[in-house]
């Protein structure tokens, strides 16, 4: 099920972005200083993703978690 991000209060949000961008592996594109990136713009650059609609959240009820899909490669509504 997709969540619309303004639906969540600040908190929630704030967690499901770290939640994505503190996972080990993330990718930020091929951009050699990406290491280099404070955790603040990474955030940033998620939230802005969100409001564009290039990526939702999307929760899984029967694994009881959420993630970030790009819009394209998120499961069916």
């Amino acid at each position: 099920m997709r969540i619309p991000y303004d639906l969540l209060s600040t908190a929630a949000l704030e967690g499901v972005i770290d939640d994505f961008v503190l996972r080990e592996g993330t990718d930020y594109g091929i951009d050699p200083d990406a290491d280099r990136v404070t955790l603040t713009a990474k955030r940033e650059a998620v939230l802005a993703q969100l409001r564009r609609g290039d990526v939702v959240i999307v929760y899984d009820a029967e694994l009881d978690s959420t993630t970030l899909y790009r819009a394209e490669d998120a499961p069916p509504a």
